[in-house]
């Protein structure tokens, strides 16, 4: 219970660094962001082995984050562990500053891949599980992608590599917030919501469900499904809601990248503790 409640005290610590972060920047995609805050917290304060003060040390888990739009959650857990200057985060947001909109390889500060277009990261990150197993390494290869992103065919190609090479060094963790760019996945793509699942089962992998705002069961799932012998790259959807935390955001597609002006923000959060 403990536990638990740190990580559900970080995640919403998280979630306001976040949003300072864009408002401050006058940065969007503060909704792609939000939406994993809980997945970041999960992995890095829990189910990663992972090493801050050297985030160049050679035996740690690696994290390939393919939805390169919500990169400020990224940053956010970055610079509270210390591995980004705090002073950084005030440069965010441009293809011209320090930590731009979409995330781009910079190993110093812990970011592993740039993933600015995407279908790019998984397919990425499969070939870094592979690496790890030819050389015998220990260290386990983290992914996390978006639902509307899983409609690219270069991440079905990866799968399949990934599932005859038997890289069970690699955690696949699908963001399902069931919105991408422009609107509800089922309105551009899908044909119902659970087309990614039904997908991954006929690509013969074994996906598992989660609540994607509760980091305590998101970690105890992903460290489960690390422990089981099957050969197989583990896969989690983890369900959640674009633009959690704040009430005019949650579920509206406009917010992809639009900012929320006083009025709006005035409306106030979803979580945290009460006021």
């Amino acid at each position: 219970m403990q536990r638990a409640n740190f990580l559900r005290k970080k995640a919403d610590f998280i979630r306001n660094k976040v949003i300072s972060i864009c408002l401050e920047n006058n940065a969007g995609h503060i909704a792609s962001a939000l939406s994993c805050v809980d997945i970041m917290v999960a992995l890095y304060y829990q189910a990663m082995r992972y090493r801050p003060l050297n985030p160049l040390w050679e035996g740690r888990d690696r994290l390939v984050f393919s939805k390169g739009h919500g990169s400020y959650a990224l940053y956010a857990v970055l610079a509270d562990l210390g591995i980004i200057p705090e002073g950084k985060l005030k440069k965010s947001g441009g293809s011209s500053m320090f930590l731009p909109g979409c995330i781009e390889r910079n190993p110093k500060y812990g970011i592993e891949a740039g993933c600015g277009s995407l279908g790019h990261g998984l397919p990425i990150a499969v070939g870094m599980a592979l690496g790890a197993k030819l050389q015998k390494k220990k260290y386990r290869i983290y992914c996390v992608t978006g639902d509307g992103e899983m409609q690219e065919g270069s991440n079905w190609e990866a799968l399949q590599f990934a599932l005859k090479h038997e890289l069970k060094n690699l955690t696949i963790i699908c963001d399902f917030n069931r919105l991408q760019a422009l609107d509800f996945i089922t309105e551009v793509m899908d044909r119902r919501e659970g087309d990614v699942i039904k997908r991954l089962k006929g690509f013969g992998l074994m996906p598992v469900s989660c609540p994607g705002h509760d980091a305590a069961k998101l970690a105890g799932e992903i460290i489960k499904l690390k422990k089981t012998a099957d050969k197989r790259p583990r896969v989690i959807v983890a369900r959640t809601i674009k633009g959690y935390g704040l009430k005019c955001m949650e579920n509206v597609p406009k917010f992809h990248y639009r900012i929320p002006d006083a009025a709006e923000m005035a409306m106030g959060k979803t979580y945290g503790e009460k006021e």
